[in-house]
């Protein structure tokens, strides 16, 4: 072998290993848009269904108001539209101040146990 066959050898392997440098970076590269591609994917997944899941509380929250509407207007003759109404938002008060204690006894028991 004389020196200038192992110059070409040399060179040779220079090549192939700036080669692989460059495919790996082009994997890399691909790899990195699947994963973005990926997100994408999800995210527009989960904002359709948080915009479904907004939709629907709005309309149940239309119900609850109408069916309270309906309690207040029941219990109208009996005690008087002033009364009536006071009744049925003290207890929805009660009914929602219950709630949001029960989730806070539950949102700090699980801050504890992390």
């Amino acid at each position: 072998m004389t020196e200038g066959d192992r110059f070409s050898i040399d060179d040779g392997i220079a090549t192939l290993v700036n080669q692989l440098a460059g495919d790996a970076r082009e994997v890399a590269s691909a790899e990195i848009g699947l994963v973005k591609a990926r997100v994408a994917t999800s995210v527009t997944r989960f904002r359709d269904a948080a915009i479904m899941f907004g939709g629907a509380l709005v309309f149940a929250l239309a119900a609850l108001i109408a069916i309270l509407v309906g309690v207040i207007l029941t219990l109208t003759p009996y005690t008087g539209p002033g009364i009536a109404t006071l009744v049925v938002c003290g207890v929805t008060l009660l009914i929602a101040a219950t709630l949001a204690l029960i989730g806070r006894g539950r949102l700090k028991r699980g801050i504890r146990n992390d």
